[in-house]
């Protein structure tokens, strides 16, 4: 029996994507660093993806079953979807708006030199100096690529947890 993976990963992985980029969008005129509070809200949206995904897909191509790889193969292809459609959009963004760039950079190194003592005392001079000479490098797909790793790493643990209580094998 041939499965069609990607007809339920498609919707929910572009919509999941799309809310991420808007988030990022809307968050950008509210904060001077939309980052933080765009991945707390890709911690809401994926999970809510990746149920839809599974479930629709359970339902629609499983007829009702749903063996854990099928899920797991689904969830895959949609947490993937969202993180490459969250970085790219937000990649051009960030390229489209440097201002929004720039003001992201700097406050994360206030952020960081704010901390510098307390970073020294925990991990030393030298990966302080390490880290802030990274951040003052950091370009744009920096910043893209942050979100849509963010995205895969709380992707892979949620595939796994809706795939087992979603789980139905034919008796």
């Amino acid at each position: 029996m041939k499965h069609n993976y990607f007809k339920s990963s498609y919707q929910f992985g572009i919509l999941g994507g799309g809310l991420s980029i808007l988030s990022f969008l809307i968050l950008s005129f509210l904060y001077a660093d939309p980052t933080n509070l765009n991945l707390v809200f890709g911690y809401v949206v994926t999970p809510i993806a990746l149920f839809l995904s599974i479930k629709f897909f359970k339902d629609y191509t499983g007829n009702g079953y749903l063996s854990f790889a099928e899920g797991m193969t689904v969830g895959f292809l949609t947490y993937l979807l969202i993180a490459v459609i969250s970085s790219i959009g937000i990649w051009i963004i960030l390229l489209l708006e440097p201002d929004v760039f720039a003001t992201i950079k700097q406050v994360k190194l206030s952020v960081l030199d704010e901390s510098m003592i307390k970073i020294i005392d925990q991990v030393g001079e030298e990966s302080y100096r390490t880290t802030r000479e990274n951040m003052i490098s950091m370009d744009r797909w920096d910043v893209a690529l942050n979100d849509g790793l963010w995205k895969i790493i709380p992707g892979m643990f949620f595939s796994i947890i809706i795939s087992i209580i979603l789980r139905k094998n034919p008796t």
